[in-house]
């Protein structure tokens, strides 16, 4: 029996976020009474008031839960395609905006028509009520008390903020909230939203429906009209929150639950996984041939499957997974016959409770669309402006579709039960985050902290996008697959893996401020 199957079995309070109060607004419902599913709506709440840049009750989301006895549901309260009941807008309001990130430039569309049916705060009202013991009321009373009081901006939100000003300056609600010019917050600054405080309070007693269907909603779609965008009034009225069975994969002895279809970050992660578990990882150690080469090929395996229609399980044939995989064994022992020469705004939480009941929340208002709805404090997303997710094209499909999202909420499952929850934020590099993390986990052996905490790469289809941490030999081992990258400094652009064990350790993904908490 391995060291971590021998492991306390008693089930602890855990959280880990990318931001001090959204963790503490988690540990204080746990710490009233709550389960872990009272404690993660009010994460997600308070989330969206504390990481401005990263989150939002006008993005989306999907949240992982399985319960203590056994129960496993996905909520899917992603965007939708907007349009219905709306005549053809010809050239909606519609523009790029480059974000510069230290090692990698990404371009970003926003405006007016960028915006997507939002379901974040749909979603976490149905989970409420689906899943949660407390009251409403008091599950809300630490994100109303963040925007009514205002939270401190930490390093990461400054960061964060300062990346996106264009779009958070880009109308006058939004500098009300955020300042302009000289006044534009930063590190240090304590941000206040006192309208969306406001609304928070008015949840209790009338739930969605002012924003889905009442008199928010009609204002929405008037200024959305008006102003070349997208979105309608029956877009809101019509949207729903879907409950889906988790994508299961097994791996190394253990399941693996993670986002389902139409999803694309869940069944690419599977597909990746089922490749690895053909391959032995761990042969040479962490960071040596076997396990570089089989990380970077199998990055660029999974793109090159993807392209070619393959991207979800069923649409892998079957006997691609042993070319693959012996492909990339036959690259690993050719590398040991040589002498190398030596010389974006998705955020996560993950909970679990004393009781054994786990939850992982991965919710996304993309960049931001740079609208925020009268009296609410509350910014729409982007959605339809993130290129990974329209790869057809922007603005193609039809209203009332549900939007593919590489995010994906995940639970590591083993003989004794739940050993990880985890999930990240970080656009195009979830996938290939939350699969290194998995791996520094399962195969190596690492603590969680370790597994989040080590230097991560990216295959961003031209070039490996690589962190600082590797050495000489891992980055020549690295070359024989491709260019690289090498990065001064982690970045928020490799992801931000928050996770916990409900077995009493955590980490927070030091690349998104994270923080973690355990009693």
């Amino acid at each position: 029996m391995t060291e971590r199957m021998e492991m306390e079995a008693r089930f602890h309070n855990a959280a880990s976020s990318g931001h001090q109060a959204v963790t503490d607004a988690a540990m204080e419902i746990l710490s009233s009474g709550g389960s872990a599913f009272d404690a993660i709506v009010a994460a997600g709440f308070a989330s969206a008031v504390a990481e401005p840049a990263l989150n939002s009750l006008g993005g989306g989301g999907f949240l992982l839960a399985r319960t203590a006895a056994g129960k496993e549901l996905l909520f899917d309260f992603f965007v939708d395609t907007p349009g219905k009941g709306r005549d053809a807008c010809p050239e909606p309001h519609f523009f790029p905006i480059t974000v510069n990130f230290p090692g990698s430039d990404q371009v970003f569309n926003v405006g007016m028509g960028s915006v997507a049916v939002p379901g974040n705060l749909k979603g976490l009202l149905h989970v409420h009520r689906r899943l949660c013991s407390l009251p409403l009321e008091r599950i809300l009373e630490p994100a109303i008390d963040i925007a009514e009081n205002g939270v401190e901006l930490n390093y990461y939100q400054g960061y964060f903020l300062n990346l996106l000003k264009p779009i958070m300056t880009l109308t006058e609600r939004g500098r009300e909230i955020f300042g302009h010019g000289e006044s534009y917050v930063k590190a240090g600054d304590r941000l206040k939203n006192p309208d969306l405080a406001a609304f928070l309070k008015t949840l209790p007693l009338n739930g969605t429906g002012e924003f889905y269907a009442g008199e928010i909603a009609r204002r929405i779609a008037h200024e959305m009209n008006k102003g070349d965008g997208l979105l309608t009034e029956q877009d809101l009225a019509s949207y729903q929150v879907r409950e889906r069975r988790p994508l299961e994969v097994l791996y190394r002895g253990r399941r693996i639950l993670t986002n389902n279809e139409p999803s694309l970050g869940g069944p690419l992660i599977a597909i990746a996984m089922n490749l690895l578990e053909k391959l032995d990882l761990k042969r040479d150690g962490w960071g040596m041939a076997s396990h570089i080469i089989s990380v970077c090929e199998c990055m660029k395996e999974v793109d090159l499957a993807r392209s070619q229609g393959m991207d979800r399980p069923d649409r892998i044939r079957p006997e691609w997974y042993d070319e693959a995989s012996d492909k990339i064994s036959g690259l690993v022992s050719r590398y040991r016959g040589k002498r190398p020469h030596f010389s974006r705004g998705t955020t996560h939480m993950s909970v679990s409770d004393a009781d054994g009941n786990v939850a992982s929340l991965t919710c996304s208002n993309g960049e931001g669309s740079g609208y925020i709805v009268p009296g609410t404090g509350i910014m729409l997303n982007n959605m339809m402006g993130e290129d990974d997710l329209h790869p057809e094209g922007f603005h193609c499909s039809g209203p009332g579709i549900r939007v593919s999202s590489m995010m994906s909420p995940s639970v590591v499952i083993g003989d004794s039960g739940v050993e990880l929850v985890l999930g990240s934020g970080g656009s195009k590099r979830i996938r290939t985050a939350i699969m290194q993390v998995m791996i520094n986990y399962l195969d190596f052996g690492m603590s969680v902290k370790d597994a989040v905490y080590a230097p991560r790469i990216h295959w961003d289809s031209s070039v490996f996008q690589v962190e600082p941490g590797y050495s000489q030999e891992a980055h020549e081992i690295m070359k024989s697959c491709g260019s690289i990258n090498v990065w001064d400094e982690i970045d928020v652009y490799f992801g931000g893996v928050h996770a916990v064990e409900p077995s009493g350790h955590c980490a927070g993904d030091p690349r998104r401020g994270g923080v973690c908490a355990v009693e």
